[in-house]
């Protein structure tokens, strides 16, 4: 079996499919500073040394801090490095996540991340779903979509994507403004979403599946270990090579605090998986 391509388009930018994902380099619960700045930083440069050129981020991580890192990190941007944030959420002095869907809200998330960024546009500017902060739910985004619209129309955007949504939503977007990519829960163990990702390959959209190595709960498997094992790699680098083979309009954004767990996720796009290996790996999302 041949290796993936391992460029897809995003927006108005050909990026490399393993990215960054910013969400861990704040503090615990993505609240707060890192316990070790220095570290922060070191992750974020070696990501971009490594070849990284596309970083996904939010406001709301800290809030604030993510951002603030990656200029301090980053500033001045590479010209090629594709750096998406996230609104619809806010987060309260407890830490806690909270709905932020008026146009109110959307204005001041997308001046926040400029601000924080230090930059005059937003590549890309997802919007989460908060109907159910635990998967995707029904309900209306026509009002928030709007409200990023007219953003977009500014110049302070360029291009809109979704997350944490259903499939009428995002049909329902698609009547509005063009989308570029959704980014929903996904990976290897948790497939519900399996119809969507062809669908919008089939559009020639993003996929950028949050949690690809299963957030705060790893992935574990008696399957994905001995797969691991028989190819001399990590259970986390097949976790994140079988994503890549699954659909080449997926986007991964692995994220780490760490210098070295980075590298072992960037070598996961070297990673080729046979096909015996393909048909262990497929049985792990039928059992759940």
């Amino acid at each position: 079996m041949s290796q993936p391509v391992l460029t897809y388009r995003l927006g108005d930018r050909q990026i490399n499919r393993i990215g960054y994902g910013a969400m861990q380099l704040a503090g615990p619960g993505v609240f707060g500073p890192p316990a070790d700045e220095k570290k922060a930083l070191q992750v974020l440069r070696d990501a971009i040394e490594s070849g990284v050129n596309h970083i996904d981020t939010s406001d709301f991580y800290g809030p604030h801090v993510t951002n603030q890192l990656i200029k301090k990190a980053l500033h001045p941007y590479a010209s090629d490095l594709c750096i998406v944030t996230k609104v619809g959420a806010k987060r309260d002095e407890k830490g806690n996540w909270l709905p932020a869907f008026s146009a109110e809200d959307l204005t001041r998330a997308v001046e926040d991340n400029l601000r924080n960024l230090g930059v005059d546009v937003l590549d890309v500017v997802n919007l989460r779903s908060m109907f159910d902060t635990h998967g995707p739910a029904e309900g209306p985004l026509e009002a928030p979509l709007e409200a990023l619209i007219k953003l977009k129309d500014r110049g302070l955007i360029r291009h809109i994507g979704l997350s944490n949504v259903t499939a009428r939503q995002i049909a329902d977007a698609q009547k509005m403004t063009p989308v570029a990519c959704v980014q929903n829960l996904y990976n290897l163990a948790v497939r519900h979403e399996e119809v969507l990702v062809d669908q919008l390959a089939g559009q020639n959209i993003a996929w950028v599946p949050f949690f690809p190595l299963g957030g705060f709960s790893p992935l574990q498997s008696g399957e994905l270990s001995e797969v691991a094992q028989s190819l001399n790699a990590t259970p986390m680098q097949v976790a994140l090579a079988w994503l890549l083979q699954r659909s080449p309009n997926i986007l991964l954004i692995p994220g780490t605090s760490s210098p070295e767990h980075l590298q072992e996720n960037l070598a996961s796009a070297k990673l080729t998986l046979p096909a015996d290996a393909l048909e262990k790996l497929n049985r792990i999302g039928q059992k759940r």
